[in-house]
């Protein structure tokens, strides 16, 4: 009787704990598990167009959504092929240009992960990643 009760009591519990997991899988790269991006380290779409030439752009997304379509001039950097991409985008850098980071959308972590490489690995003062990322640029750039 009470192994009964036992087993019945860990079917429950394994039953109630599938939809989390579910859900975890789910929305794996839709929410950020990480902190807040600190207000400091954040651009909006306006701020960074009012930076004109003294703006590079990187598009953090995966190559395959960069070739569709991305913000005018920018580069791809992502995590998937840093070390070459990185060599790509350097030459362009110069200490008087800010770096804007952006990828799919506000909950995307990459433009997060490569600023911070940015600025750990690389060695940049000045990186920002954009509020809302591409969802946010095609939305104010009317596309």
């Amino acid at each position: 009787m009470k192994l009964q009760a036992v087993r019945e009591g860990l079917l429950l519990v394994a039953l109630a704990v599938l939809p989390a997991i579910g859900q975890g899988i789910y929305f794996r790269d839709k929410v950020s598990w990480q902190s807040p991006i600190p207000a400091s380290e954040l651009v909006t779409v306006d701020q960074a167009k009012s930076w004109g030439d003294s703006a590079l752009w990187i598009d953090a997304r995966p190559a395959d959504e960069f070739a569709k379509d991305h913000v005018p001039g920018a580069f791809s950097l992502n995590e998937d092929r840093w070390n070459d991409l990185l060599l790509q985008f350097l030459p362009n850098w110069s200490p008087d240009k800010k770096v804007i980071v952006y990828c799919g959308a506000e909950s995307c972590n990459a433009a997060r992960d490569v600023a911070k490489r940015l600025r750990d690995e690389a060695q940049l003062k000045e990186v920002f990643v954009l509020q809302g990322g591409w969802e946010e640029w095609v939305k104010k750039s009317g596309k």
